[in-house]
């Protein structure tokens, strides 16, 4: 791959293939990722993994080329890996190590000295905050405190890339959040990229400011969140009192699209008069509208709609979160 290519991109690839046996894992992928915070989705059986493998050397594309850092992902992969810090969504520390020492043996697995393992073990668990906990034994650690570990044992090495499978599964609200600070701290104060991958879209969302989304072994989406967000078609949140149900089918039968929640409702805004059809249908299906507001669409809504999208006659990636209305409008 030409270097003006991958100059300052995270990742590339090119017409990237994987096939085991007859099966096709992934399908002709084209991509160029920059630096900073990416959230990798997708259903499960998505080619996630195989992608990530292939990325890291540790399996053999079929076609196609692709680099990490500027590095070839078919000849350069043990160089890759050594720039890469993953944490994986599995439990994969040892019960009857202390932290230190679990943390330590993870830098001297990827080729650092006793000494300089040892040093910075101790700068990483409390960066993660576990500096007070760090000569507990590891079976004696909670859920968060377990993650933070992991978390521990990946930043070890200083990585230039973060490699996060469910990094807040099972955690509670605050440790959750510190995790969620600790991430967004490792790409905004220390200069690190970092590929998160979650089924809570919430976090991905505060953490994030790509996503790149696989279904079916190819790319269906990758854009900055603002970008979709702003491309999302905007609704008006009603709740209403007394004929949840007429009220649904007057909205419907002037043609607006309506998602409804038991007695709330969202609307599509088509233009400004919308507003004024809401309360107009109200009062012919004589129910009582009690909350109006805009709503403005998270990654959760738009990670929903693709998902329903995917399973209609989509012809272009841009169909996948481009507004359903079709009538006039602005």
């Amino acid at each position: 791959m030409a270097s003006e290519t991958s100059e300052g991109l995270l990742i590339t690839a090119k017409s990237l293939k994987k096939m085991y046996g007859p099966h096709l894992a992934l399908d002709d992928i084209n991509l160029e990722i920059p630096p900073g915070a990416i959230g990798i989705l997708g259903p499960n059986g998505a080619g996630k993994s195989t992608f990530f493998k292939c990325l890291l050397g540790l399996i053999k594309t079929t076609s196609g080329e692709g680099s990490v850092l500027g590095h070839d992902i078919r000849t350069e992969g043990d160089l890759i890996r050594s720039k890469i810090g993953y944490m994986p969504e599995y439990d994969s520390l040892d019960p009857g190590l202390t932290a230190i020492d679990q943390v330590r043996y993870s830098g001297e697995l990827l080729g650092m000295n006793p000494d300089s393992a040892t040093q910075r073990a101790h700068e990483v668990l409390q960066y993660v905050g576990l500096k007070d906990q760090r000569y507990r034994k590891i079976e004696t650690f909670s859920t968060g405190m377990k993650q933070a570990a992991k978390l521990a044992c990946a930043l070890i090495h200083d990585p230039d890339i973060l490699i996060c499978d469910e990094p807040t599964n099972g955690l509670d609200q605050r440790a959750r959040e510190f995790m969620l600070q600790t991430l967004k701290k490792t790409v905004s104060e220390g200069g690190r990229s970092v590929l998160m991958s979650s089924h809570v879209m919430d976090d991905v969302e505060r953490v994030c400011d790509r996503i790149v989304m696989i279904h079916k072994g190819k790319i269906v989406v990758h854009r900055s969140i603002d970008e979709m967000v702003n491309q999302v078609e905007k609704e008006i949140e009603i709740s209403v009192w007394g004929g949840a149900s007429r009220m649904e089918q007057e909205l419907s039968s002037i043609g607006l699209s309506v998602r409804r929640m038991g007695r709330n409702m969202r609307v599509t805004k088509v233009d400004e008069e919308t507003y004024t059809n809401i309360l107009s249908s109200a009062a012919k299906a004589k129910v009582q509208v009690r909350k109006m507001t805009d709503y403005e669409p998270d990654l959760e809504d738009i990670f929903l709609l693709i998902m329903d999208k995917l399973g209609e006659d989509v012809k272009e990636t841009d169909d996948l979160i481009t507004p359903r209305y079709t009538g006039e409008g602005p």
